[in-house]
């Protein structure tokens, strides 16, 4: 029998590093459920973050065809090498996260059109910030199957007009679908945190909501919509500098976007912020 996560948390004296944001899951039915819902299929390569001390890796290479095992803590790429010697398939990668170029996890073995899958318990102190990392590269990344903070995963998948409602919400509806997939009490992890966890799943989408023709100024827009969540759209985008095309009229833009500028950014549906980007993209490129 494989040796479980508390098994390999004694034998290793693992004494987890608060500024890397280290807690295990130990929880072996928690850990099958979420490889389980990866659904990983033999011809796929598979990149997961924070592979720790590699009780879920062991389990993604016994499915995938190759497995890139990402962590920051030279402990933890030490244990990797110990204790998965044996996984032919498998590359052990210390990095940080945030710097990791998903570009070199691809080869030129895989069938041609198969995209990377991602799965990641990440640091939940840095989760936003992959999870924009993982739109960047959504062109090579089928989908990821993310262990995060419940606050965050209901930010993710929140609809428009809730408090949870925000630039997350907006930008991942927009060039993914999201699905809970497990909730993950906090008694699962060692040391226990302050806060319970979900799995999600991010599934890139093929086409986006909007053809956007300019993905960065849709950004820009999402990001100074939600700059003071008190104000109105109008007020807002009229405070974000570099926004507007100078001499442009917002009423009017607003207008021939059929939106309202009274409303607040956490009214608008990631379709509605997708057309608005177009008409200023528009009003730049004239």
């Amino acid at each position: 029998m494989p040796p479980t996560a508390s098994d390999l948390l004694r034998k290793y004296d693992v004494r987890p590093r608060k500024r890397l944001g280290q807690c295990f899951l130990i929880d072996p039915n928690i850990i099958g459920k979420i490889v389980q819902s990866a659904r990983i299929r033999p011809d796929e390569t598979v990149v997961e973050i924070g592979a720790g001390i590699g009780v879920m890796t062991a389990l993604i290479a016994a499915q995938a065809r190759r497995v890139i095992a990402l962590d920051l803590d030279p402990q933890m790429i030490q244990i990797l090498h110990e204790e998965l010697k044996d996984c032919t398939n498998l590359e052990i990668v210390q990095t940080d996260i945030l710097r990791y170029d998903f570009n070199t996890a691809l080869d030129s073995k895989g069938a041609e059109g198969i995209r990377l899958k991602v799965v990641g318990n990440i640091p939940y102190n840095i989760s936003t910030q992959i999870l924009f990392q993982l739109i960047e590269h959504r062109a090579i990344i089928s989908e990821a199957i993310l262990m995060i903070q419940k606050e965050v995963g209901d930010r993710i998948v929140a609809e428009p007009g809730s408090k949870a409602y925000g630039i997350p919400s907006v930008l991942t509806a927009m060039f993914a679908e999201v699905s809970r997939e497990i909730d993950v009490p906090a008694s699962c992890f060692r040391p226990v945190p302050k806060v319970d966890s979900v799995v999600i799943r991010i599934a890139f989408r093929p086409r986006l909501l909007v053809e956007l023709r300019d993905a960065g100024l849709f950004f820009k827009l999402v990001k100074a919509a939600f700059a003071m969540r008190r104000k109105t759209l109008t007020n807002n985008l009229k405070a974000a500098p570099g926004l507007l095309p100078v001499g442009s009229n917002l009423d009017s833009i607003l207008a021939r976007a059929n939106i309202d500028g009274a409303r607040r950014g956490e009214t608008l549906t990631a379709e509605e912020f997708g057309r608005l980007a177009n008409m200023l993209a528009d009003c730049f490129f004239r």
